[in-house]
Parts: C-alpha cells; sequence; structure tokens
C-alpha cells in the first residue's frame, strides 16, 4: 500500500478522533514508527479501554468463537477478549498479517460490529493496522472485500513532533540532541537483511538501555547499544557524536571561528559527524536561490567556503563527502558554483 498523501502523528490522531469513530480505520505505515502507541492513546482520550489482538497469532475460532449447545442448537461464543459489556476500543494490529481464513472471519466484526449474534455494545470502536509489504515485514495481500470495509491512512515517522513527545518522556539526552541535530536518522528503510535499523521504537529502546547504564557508560559499551538498535551507520555517527559531546566539540563554535576541526587520526569519527552535522546545516540554512540570501545566509555561505578549505587539509575524503547529495537533500546549486570558483583563491591566500 503506497497512498499519494501521507499523515504525520497528529494528523492521525485528528483523523482518528473525527473518522475512527463512525467509520473503521486502517493504519498504513513502517515498523517501530507508532501506530499501536497512538491508538493507544486515541483510546486513552476517548476513555475506552484498548483491547489489541494480534493478527499473525490468530485463528478463525480466536474471532468467531467456539459453538455450544443450548436447547438443542448451537450458538458460537466469541472470546472474552471481544465479546464485553461495555464499549471499548478493539485493535486489530497486523491485520494485514492474517491469514486468508481469518481474514474472512473479520468481515462482519469490520463492516457491521458484529460476530454471529454479538454484537459490540454502542460506542465501540475497531481500528486496524499493518506493516507495508516494502518494509520486509510479515505481510499478506489483504482481501479487495476487507480492504473496501475499511478507511484507509499511510503514517510517517515525523521528527519534529517525536521530539516534542521524547521531551516529556524522559529520553536521554544524547539521543534527543542527536536526533535534533540529526532529524533524518530518526527513521531508516529496514534493510533486505535481517539487521537493526531505526526506528523511533528503537532509539527509544536506546535510551532506556543508556540510562541503564549510566551517563558514564563507556564508549565500548555505548557503541554496542548503537549497534544493536540502530542501522550500521547511524550507530557510528552516534557514537561519534557523544565522543564530540564529551570532547565539547561544537558546529556552531566552529563556524563562529571559537574552535577549529579536531585533526588527530584518533578523531576522524568525530570530525566525520561534525561535517555531516555542517553540511545539514548548510542545506537548511541557505535558500535555493542567491537572491534569497540574508544578511546572515551570505556571511554563513562565505565563512562555509573557508571552513571547507580547512576540512580538505585534514581529510580530502570528508570534505567531499560535506558537499556531496545525500537522501535528495543537496546543497543549493549556487553555492556549489561559488565553491568551485572561491575555493582555489581562499586555499592561496591560506599559503
Amino acid at each position: 500500500m503506497n497512498l499519494p498523501v501521507q499523515v504525520d502523528q497528529k494528523q492521525l490522531m485528528d483523523i482518528l478522533l473525527n473518522v475512527g469513530t463512525v467509520r473503521p480505520v486502517f493504519i498504513w505505515g513502517a515498523p517501530g514508527i507508532g501506530k499501536s502507541a497512538i491508538v493507544e492513546q486515541f483510546a486513552k482520550d476517548l476513555g475506552l479501554e484498548c483491547m489489541s489482538l494480534l493478527g499473525s497469532q490468530l485463528a478463525p475460532e480466536d474471532i468467531i468463537g467456539v459453538p455450544q449447545i443450548t436447547d438443542g442448537r448451537s450458538v458460537f461464543c466469541p472470546p472474552r477478549s471481544i465479546a464485553r459489556d461495555e464499549p471499548y476500543c478493539l485493535f486489530l494490529d497486523e491485520l494485514n498479517a492474517c491469514s486468508h481464513e481469518v481474514q474472512k472471519a473479520f468481515y462482519s466484526l469490520i463492516l457491521e460490529r458484529r460476530i454471529g449474534e454479538y454484537h459490540l455494545p454502542e460506542g465501540s470502536i475497531v481500528i486496524g493496522a499493518g506493516n507495508r509489504a516494502q518494509d520486509n515485514a510479515i505481510t499478506r495481500p489483504m482481501s479487495s472485500a476487507l480492504l473496501n470495509r475499511m478507511f484507509h491512512v499511510e503514517m510517517v515517522a515525523n521528527s519534529r513532533i517525536w521530539l516534542e513527545w521524547a521531551a516529556q518522556n524522559n529520553i536521554h539526552r544524547y539521543v534527543y540532541d542527536y536526533i535534533c541535530s540529526r532529524p533524518d536518522h530518526l527513521w531508516a528503510q529496514p534493510p533486505k537483511t535481517e539487521e537493526p535499523f531505526s526506528t523511533p521504537r528503537s532509539w527509544h529502546m536506546l535510551s532506556d538501555a543508556i540510562h541503564s547504564y549510566g551517563d558514564h557508560i563507556s564508549e565500548a559499551n555505548l557503541s554496542l547499544l548503537a549497534h544493536g538498535c540502530l542501522t550500521s551507520a547511524h550507530a557510528t555517527q552516534f557514537v561519534a557524536y557523544v565522543r564530540q559531546v564529551r570532547c565539547k566539540y561544537s558546529v556552531k563554535r566552529i563556524i563562529d571561528g571559537e574552535q577549529r576541526w579536531p585533526e588527530r587520526a584518533e578523531e576522524r569519527d568525530v570530525l566525520y559527524f561534525l561535517a555531516q552535522s555542517f553540511r545539514s546545516q548548510l542545506v537548511k540554512e541557505l535558500p535555493p536561490t542567491r537572491n534569497q540570501l540574508s544578511g546572515s545566509a551570505r556571511t554563513l555561505a562565505y565563512r562555509a567556503k573557508e571552513l571547507l578549505v580547512e576540512l580538505a587539509e585534514i581529510s580530502l575524503e570528508i570534505a567531499q563527502m560535506a558537499i556531496t547529495p545525500e537522501d535528495d537533500k543537496a546543497l543549493p546549486n549556487w553555492f556549489i558554483v561559488e565553491a568551485a570558483k572561491d575555493i582555489p583563491n581562499l586555499v592561496g591566500k591560506r599559503k
């Protein structure tokens, strides 16, 4: 499922409050971005208990129940987890991981909120969720009959909203500050191979693990934790970031001329992270066209060229990386052209 319009966490909550109360909603999204947490918060906001069923672990009888003989007739008895007296939120997680037999068992429950003779209490809500096929998660094709019974929405991770949540939920300052500087590392596409990858959930796990060790965690243990939760490249840069913090390096201080790039060979990973952060700041601060330059952006552009020269003197490879497009986020063309023209002159002045 690839919907042309995607939503963040706050937009999804608004949809659930307006659509989910009258029609079943299915939430598509990558693993670990917070689909379940949103549904649980939605139910809590409405004062409803949230009952979760995991689609990948269900059999048809877990939905329709088992027959019982009453007055010479068989009556199906739905399970206690579904058959309740008070209204509640029924969350069908990993719904698209169900077998087709289980999917069929959900038909009347999702459309009519009914299983056999049992009807969900008035005011009950049914929400489904599942991963996308491209995420290498357990998925099965959803039948058109089931697909057409639900309103569909695709959720994506939003770093700004996650940081707002993180500030109120004891996320470790190393993790919080790192995502502030590299919001593009909050989520990564699941790899084709079996290895950890970055998601809001995995960053939360890393935060809990660092809290457990304490702020004086060794670099070796920090590296072990990061590589056990995150995409490998993100883990390496996160460890470099923490080393940078402990060594008191700062991109802002380097730009302001209060510090120099780290030059020692054992600080190459810190230098790499600082260069990545420097590049991210330029992408953020420099406008697409030169005629949009403000005074502060013009000063930054000139200073950036000087810093690229200094960086190249330490590591030409890292300097080249600092101006190379990454994840469709490129420096403005006008800056690249000016840098190619001005840097030789700046090199000559330094000599």
